[in-house]
């Protein structure tokens, strides 16, 4: 792809928007950004651009350039029905996420991770085995460096492991990974979507390019995933903590065992670390990545031994009076709550916060069989006591503070009092780390 002399304009001014400037300035093209943030809240950002000849349109979005680019860049915050972007669209602009971008520029391996819960975990677990197995590997995409960092340090890397959000399959078209995994699907992102479906569509956008050589790793046991993957070119390779599989990855009797063309590899758990149900999913993902894609199995094993939890996802804080206190923060959707709740009985759960739309009903089976006591805080406890609260003991705490206080008076000995929100974190905090952090500290506190 020849950027030179081209005029590109890049849309959004985050960390994905600005290495995308550099990088685009580096290949010889006439950039201009444009973001709706002025100068004083963007320092940090333009900072990073200084010395790059880079025109910046801040404060607003001016149609006559979008309409005027060679090449829009879009960042994944940037909604796609931004009115600018419809209309040079109409005008016959071309234009391109990030990771479009930057899989034009991608000559090795590349595995992509995507779902609504544990695209983390299984992206970092994956990285991990690879380094382990001595590749020279980036790990980055929607955590950590954007993807385009591969473009930038071309030839260091001889694979590439990538988290995958739905924002960012928005606008591919050539989007290829060399295997794709879909770890599950729950309702998110309600507030960006306009429904369900839509949702789902940008997710399934990951398998649209592969071909018969790729590889699609997917949750057997999950009923939508596995429904929407039927026909897709690449070949399926499910995994399942279900069910024995003739041809996939799945764990029967404390042993993950891997079958593919012939070939059988078997992984016992006890002594594996990281726990939770929804743990033993992320695993059997990155394995199954990471044997198509060439890694030793023994590598492998020593390396899902020794990795642990990352932080708040299922943290253990400390033990009090006998009450064990886990901390889930990045739990901001129902369908992760429901793999936090799988791991535990005797449950008082704090939940709520910023609401994202979707429906709480599919945590009633679990509540009903798991959690004695629940606790709700923040914008969403309203809505959350109206579908949730005839099924366990339910209480409303102003702060986190007091949930954490509360919780110490009700639960007995034994129990396990875990925060998992069920929504995002932004009525009351800055982020999901800084609420972490305050419902470790309140622990620490009692």
């Amino acid at each position: 792809m020849n950027l030179k002399n081209k005029n590109i304009l890049v849309v959004g001014l985050a960390k994905t928007g600005v290495a995308c400037a550099r990088f685009l300035a580096s290949k010889g093209a006439r950039v201009t950004v444009t973001d709706m943030r002025g100068e004083a809240d963007l320092t940090a950002q333009l900072a990073e651009l200084a010395g790059y000849d880079i025109i910046r349109e801040l404060e607003r979005h001016d149609e006559a350039i979008f309409a005027a680019s060679d090449l829009i860049v879009v960042s994944p915050g940037v909604p796609m029905d931004l009115p600018q972007l419809i209309a040079a669209k109409l005008a016959g602009v071309e234009i391109v996420g990030e990771i479009e971008l930057a899989g034009r520029f991608i000559d090795v391996p590349l595995a992509a991770i995507t779902g609504t819960n544990g695209k983390t975990t299984t992206t970092t677990i994956l990285g991990a085995i690879f380094k382990h197995n001595g590749y020279h590997t980036f790990v980055g995409g929607n955590i950590g460096t954007p993807l385009i960092g591969v473009a930038e340090s071309h030839g260091i890397y001889d694979q590439v492991v990538a988290e995958i959000s739905s924002f960012q399959l928005e606008w591919i078209t050539s989007f290829r990974p060399t295997v794709a995994a879909l770890l599950n699907l729950s309702e998110d992102h309600l507030d960006r979507y306009p429904d369900y479906q839509a949702y789902i569509d940008a997710k399934l956008r990951i398998f649209e390019n592969q071909t018969g050589d790729d590889f699609a790793v997917v949750n057997r046991d999950d009923p939508l995933v596995w429904q929407y993957v039927q026909g897709i070119k690449a070949c399926l390779f499910p995994f399942s903590r279900k069910m024995e599989l003739e041809e996939g990855i799945f764990f029967k009797d404390g042993v993950i065992t891997y079958r593919y063309d012939g070939r059988e590899e078997c992984f016992p758990t006890a002594a594996i670390r990281l726990q939770g149900v929804h743990n033993l999913e992320n695993i059997m993902a990155a394995v199954a990545c990471a044997l198509l894609l060439g890694c030793r199995p023994d590598e492998t094993f020593e390396t899902i031994l020794c990795f642990e939890a990352l932080h708040h996802r299922m943290e253990f804080v400390r033990e009090v009076n006998g009450v064990s206190y886990y901390e889930d923060s990045k739990a901001t959707n129902v369908g992760s709550v429901e793999k936090a709740l799988e791991s535990f009985t005797d449950i008082t759960l704090i939940a709520g916060g910023k609401d994202k739309g979707g429906s709480y009903a599919p945590l009633i089976p679990l509540i009903k069989e798991r959690v004695q006591h629940l606790i709700l805080i923040g914008e969403a406890a309203g809505r959350m006591e109206q579908e949730l609260g005839l099924f366990a003991d339910t209480r409303r705490a102003a702060t986190l503070e007091e949930a954490v206080r509360i919780s110490a008076k009700i639960t007995a000995a034994g129990g396990t009092v875990l925060m998992s929100p069920a929504c995002s974190s932004f009525d009351m905090f800055r982020d999901y780390e800084e609420r972490a952090q305050k419902f470790i500290a309140a622990v620490k506190a009692l």
